[in-house]
């Protein structure tokens, strides 16, 4: 069966999976690849922050516009027109376009000359990752059936702390090495590959092929249509509430995580990045696959695990980060934050499985598009700006406090240690250095303490789920 072929297949809701085992394994490892380049060409940008940071000398929530807002913005508006073509045309292509043009733009960041200049390229990463993951979803729901979709979307959802912990293990050596520029190009540019790979030997499979039968569907439900059938829905929307405030918080963390341990445990770029942020990363990438592998068989006899996980690890998670970002000593933030992190990203699988667990074969890619668009625009798009802005009030407030503070200034202390000391000494470096420090350190532990909210939003959702799912996942 061609891609075609695939395409114009009936809906014939069969209940069972589609393609042989191997090939499903093969079409999940493949967007799983897809994915994680997402979240590589992504992340990179918070793992060499401090060098772009220096460089332009940018204050904090000047980064969090660059690194969030920023590219969130374009990724929100074109996300759903994307979609909406996904719903009617061939998925696989979308997919494999999006791919290409993410990884040029990724490649593009590395010769920007200004802050504009990269801001710009980042808008065009965004817009080349809109079109990735509405449509995986859809594929991977017709690929799977209900049963087996927890876990199959967890796997997919493992590229975004895949994608971190790959941003870490190469971008910051290759960053120490040459420089940040060298890195966005040397890990932007594969993605074409992988691209061209997608294209040529993924299939579009039939819509709806491996829901159960009896599934209610519809022949076309336009946008109007989806958002009137939504707007009801409690499930969705609370799921969107509660993926949206781990977004926020997260994206906040993930962009200054970095900064905080350049400057308050004051290791390299490619220290951090290799002893730090990678193992976190990995942990994380246990944790989502951990997630969706326990709510699989969970199901069966709790039938809102699916909420009810993620709800209870993020409320667990909430000590690990304080402790985490308040402790001095490197060793035991690095065992917090990793258990942490495992605990929290339990959530990844749950917000996809849910959100198109309650809408129409017809309208999985919209109500995707739909989810990321809140989830983004807020959550990636104002959280970094939020933990930047908080950064630098309350750096601010260090700098003036501080003995030489007569001569410091918030914009000096974000220069490099070389502009510094020729503007005056040692102590005053090292008294930038510790304002700048504990200024990201408050923003970011009282930052995660928002991570509660999204754990009761969680538990608040097994109240109306099962009413709103049309398969259920037992």
């Amino acid at each position: 069966m061609n891609a075609t072929q695939a395409a114009a297949a009936p809906l014939t809701n069969t209940g069972q999976a589609f393609g042989t085992s191997g090939y499903r394994g093969y079409v999940l490892f493949s967007l799983l690849v897809v994915y994680t380049l997402n979240f590589i060409d992504r992340a990179l940008i918070g793992v060499v922050s401090e060098p772009i940071i220096r460089e332009f000398q940018l204050t904090d929530l000047q980064f969090g516009f660059l690194s969030g807002f920023g590219f969130a913005l374009t990724y929100t508006l074109f996300g759903i027109p994307i979609a909406r073509l996904a719903e009617r045309y061939n998925r696989v292509r979308i997919i494999a376009f999006s791919v290409i043009l993410w990884s040029v733009m990724t490649a593009l960041c590395g010769i920007a000359g200004s802050f504009i200049a990269l801001l710009v390229f980042r808008v065009g990463v965004g817009i080349g990752e809109a079109g990735c993951t509405p449509p995986a979803n859809s594929i991977i729901a017709d690929y799977f059936p209900p049963r087996s979709r927890a876990r199959a979307l967890a796997i997919y959802a493992m590229g975004v702390t895949l994608g971190s912990a790959l941003a870490a293990a190469f971008g910051g050596p290759i960053a120490e090495a040459f420089s940040w520029r060298e890195a966005f190009i040397i890990l932007g540019l594969p993605g074409v590959a992988v691209g061209l790979f997608v294209l040529f030997t993924i299939k579009e499979p039939p819509r709806g092929y491996s829901d159960p039968p009896g599934t209610p569907q519809l022949e076309k439900l336009g946008f109007g249509d989806t958002l009137k059938r939504l707007s009801g829905n409690r499930s969705y929307w609370i799921n969107a509430l509660a993926a949206t405030i781990v977004a926020f918080v997260g994206y906040g963390v993930s962009s200054f995580q970095v900064s905080f341990f350049v400057r308050v445990h004051q290791l390299s770029v490619s220290d951090v990045a290799l002893q730090l942020v990678l193992p976190i990363s990995l942990s994380a990438a246990a944790g989502t696959f951990g997630g969706g592998f326990a709510i699989e068989k969970l199901s069966g006899r709790f039938p809102n695990a699916v909420a009810w996980v993620p709800g209870w690890s993020l409320i667990a998670s909430l000590p690990l980060y304080w402790i985490g970002f308040t402790t001095d000593s490197q060793s035991t933030a690095l065992m917090m934050l990793i258990v942490a992190a495992f605990l929290h990203y339990t959530y990844l699988g749950s917000q996809y499985t849910i959100a198109q667990g309650v809408v129409d074969v017809k309208a999985r890619a919209t109500s995707i598009a739909i989810l990321l668009f809140v989830v983004n625009l807020i959550g990636y798009g104002l959280g970094p700006l939020f933990v930047g802005g908080i950064s630098d009030i309350l750096s601010a407030s260090y700098v003036s406090s501080a003995a030489a503070s007569s001569q410091m200034t918030l914009e000096l202390c974000k220069g490099t240690d070389a502009s510094i000391l020729a503007a005056g000494s040692q102590a005053m470096l090292e008294a930038c250095r510790t304002a700048t420090g504990e200024g990201v350190r408050d923003a970011l532990r009282f930052t995660a303490m928002i991570y509660g909210a999204s754990g009761l939003a969680y538990l608040w959702l097994c109240r109306h789920l099962q009413k709103d799912l049309l398969a259920k996942m037992n």
